[in-house]
Protein backbone atom coordinates (compact mmCIF):
# COMPACT_ATOMS: atom_id res chain seq x y z
CA UNK A 1 0.00 0.00 0.00
CA UNK A 2 2.59 2.33 0.53
CA UNK A 3 4.30 2.24 -2.73
CA UNK A 4 0.59 3.06 -4.14
CA UNK A 5 -0.12 5.83 -2.00
CA UNK A 6 3.90 7.00 -2.97
CA UNK A 7 2.35 6.73 -6.65
CA UNK A 8 -0.90 8.75 -6.34
CA UNK A 9 0.88 11.84 -4.34
CA UNK A 10 3.63 11.83 -6.84
CA UNK A 11 0.83 11.68 -9.42
CA UNK A 12 -0.83 15.16 -8.73
CA UNK A 13 2.74 16.57 -7.42
CA UNK A 14 4.07 15.94 -10.57
CA UNK A 15 1.09 18.65 -12.04
CA UNK A 16 0.69 20.46 -9.05
CA UNK A 17 3.97 22.43 -8.46
CA UNK A 18 5.35 25.05 -10.77
CA UNK A 19 9.15 23.84 -11.26
CA UNK A 20 10.07 27.59 -10.99
CA UNK A 21 9.79 27.72 -7.69
CA UNK A 22 11.74 24.48 -6.93
CA UNK A 23 8.79 23.33 -4.06
CA UNK A 24 8.01 19.32 -5.38
CA UNK A 25 9.37 16.57 -3.68
CA UNK A 26 11.05 13.92 -5.15
CA UNK A 27 9.52 10.28 -4.77
CA UNK A 28 12.50 9.75 -1.79
CA UNK A 29 11.53 12.63 0.02
CA UNK A 30 7.75 11.58 -0.01
CA UNK A 31 8.96 7.91 0.84
CA UNK A 32 11.10 9.11 3.54
CA UNK A 33 8.71 11.94 4.65
CA UNK A 34 6.11 9.06 5.34
CA UNK A 35 7.97 6.40 7.16
CA UNK A 36 8.73 8.95 10.41
CA UNK A 37 5.95 8.73 13.01
CA UNK A 38 2.78 10.74 13.19
CA UNK A 39 3.15 11.69 9.48
CA UNK A 40 -0.54 11.29 7.37
CA UNK A 41 -1.50 11.59 4.09
CA UNK A 42 -4.63 12.82 3.20
CA UNK A 43 -5.68 12.09 -0.59
CA UNK A 44 -9.16 13.37 -2.02
CA UNK A 45 -10.63 12.55 -5.67
CA UNK A 46 -12.21 15.11 -8.25
CA UNK A 47 -15.28 15.25 -5.58
CA UNK A 48 -13.90 16.50 -2.75
CA UNK A 49 -14.16 12.72 -1.20
CA UNK A 50 -11.21 11.16 0.63
CA UNK A 51 -9.29 8.47 -1.65
CA UNK A 52 -9.59 4.72 0.11
CA UNK A 53 -10.01 2.37 -3.09
CA UNK A 54 -7.14 1.86 -4.84
CA UNK A 55 -9.41 2.46 -8.24
CA UNK A 56 -10.03 6.23 -7.13
CA UNK A 57 -8.03 8.91 -8.87
CA UNK A 58 -6.51 11.22 -6.46
CA UNK A 59 -6.47 14.70 -7.66
CA UNK A 60 -5.31 16.68 -4.54
CA UNK A 61 -3.32 15.93 -1.07
CA UNK A 62 -1.60 16.89 1.99
CA UNK A 63 0.95 15.53 3.81
CA UNK A 64 1.36 16.78 7.51
CA UNK A 65 3.26 15.54 10.80
CA UNK A 66 2.00 15.97 14.09
CA UNK A 67 3.98 16.43 17.46
CA UNK A 68 2.26 17.11 20.53
CA UNK A 69 -0.51 19.15 20.07
CA UNK A 70 0.74 20.59 16.90
CA UNK A 71 0.65 19.34 13.44
CA UNK A 72 2.54 21.25 10.85
CA UNK A 73 1.21 20.86 6.84
CA UNK A 74 4.35 19.79 4.93
CA UNK A 75 2.33 19.67 1.29
CA UNK A 76 -1.10 20.58 0.10
CA UNK A 77 -1.35 20.63 -4.25
CA UNK A 78 -4.40 19.87 -5.85
CA UNK A 79 -3.66 19.12 -9.65
CA UNK A 80 -4.43 21.88 -12.22
CA UNK A 81 -7.25 20.44 -13.75
CA UNK A 82 -9.12 20.37 -10.39
CA UNK A 83 -8.47 23.55 -9.11
CA UNK A 84 -11.39 26.62 -9.11
CA UNK A 85 -13.54 23.47 -7.29
CA UNK A 86 -13.30 24.26 -3.53
CA UNK A 87 -10.66 21.16 -3.36
CA UNK A 88 -7.85 23.02 -1.49
CA UNK A 89 -10.45 24.29 0.89
CA UNK A 90 -11.79 20.81 1.77
CA UNK A 91 -8.36 19.44 1.93
CA UNK A 92 -7.72 21.93 4.95
CA UNK A 93 -11.11 21.03 6.39
CA UNK A 94 -10.27 17.01 6.71
CA UNK A 95 -6.85 18.17 7.73
CA UNK A 96 -8.14 19.91 10.67
CA UNK A 97 -11.02 17.56 11.55
CA UNK A 98 -8.33 14.80 11.32
CA UNK A 99 -5.84 17.14 13.67
CA UNK A 100 -8.09 17.95 15.79
CA UNK A 101 -9.03 14.05 16.53
CA UNK A 102 -5.45 13.86 17.09
CA UNK A 103 -5.94 15.91 19.53
CA UNK A 104 -4.15 19.24 17.64
CA UNK A 105 -5.07 22.60 18.66
CA UNK A 106 -3.09 24.07 16.14
CA UNK A 107 -1.88 23.61 12.43
CA UNK A 108 1.23 25.62 11.14
CA UNK A 109 2.27 26.57 7.58
CA UNK A 110 5.13 27.43 5.59
CA UNK A 111 4.79 29.19 2.75
CA UNK A 112 6.89 31.56 0.29
CA UNK A 113 5.57 35.45 0.26
CA UNK A 114 4.48 35.11 -3.42
CA UNK A 115 2.40 31.93 -3.34
CA UNK A 116 -1.28 32.33 -4.62
CA UNK A 117 -2.40 30.10 -1.92
CA UNK A 118 -2.26 32.94 0.91
CA UNK A 119 -6.01 33.78 -0.39
CA UNK A 120 -6.93 30.20 0.43
CA UNK A 121 -5.21 29.95 3.79
CA UNK A 122 -5.85 33.32 5.23
CA UNK A 123 -9.72 32.75 3.85
CA UNK A 124 -9.40 29.61 5.86
CA UNK A 125 -8.75 31.26 8.79
CA UNK A 126 -4.87 30.88 8.73
CA UNK A 127 -2.70 34.03 10.28
CA UNK A 128 0.57 34.90 9.35
CA UNK A 129 2.69 34.73 13.32
CA UNK A 130 6.38 35.20 11.60
CA UNK A 131 8.54 35.73 8.86
CA UNK A 132 11.92 34.75 7.80
CA UNK A 133 13.59 37.18 5.47
CA UNK A 134 15.00 36.21 1.89
CA UNK A 135 14.78 32.62 2.82
CA UNK A 136 14.27 31.25 -0.42
CA UNK A 137 16.31 31.33 -3.69
CA UNK A 138 14.71 31.75 -6.86
CA UNK A 139 15.44 30.05 -9.98
CA UNK A 140 16.14 33.52 -11.62
CA UNK A 141 18.60 34.10 -8.29
CA UNK A 142 16.34 36.53 -5.99
CA UNK A 143 15.24 35.60 -2.65
CA UNK A 144 11.74 35.54 -1.50
CA UNK A 145 10.72 35.49 2.21
CA UNK A 146 9.09 32.58 4.25
CA UNK A 147 5.80 33.44 6.12
CA UNK A 148 4.53 31.50 8.90
CA UNK A 149 0.99 30.86 8.83
CA UNK A 150 -0.74 29.68 12.30
CA UNK A 151 -4.32 28.45 12.73
CA UNK A 152 -6.12 27.11 15.58
CA UNK A 153 -8.42 23.86 15.44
Amino acid sequence: MQADLIDRIMEVMECAFDARWGEAWNRRQVSDALTLPFTHALLIDAEGEEVTDRCEKAVGFTLSRHVLDEEELLLIAVAPSARGKGLGRKLLDLLAERSKGRGVSRIFLEMRSNNPAEHLYRSFGFEPIGKRPDYYLTAEGSRLDAITFGYSV
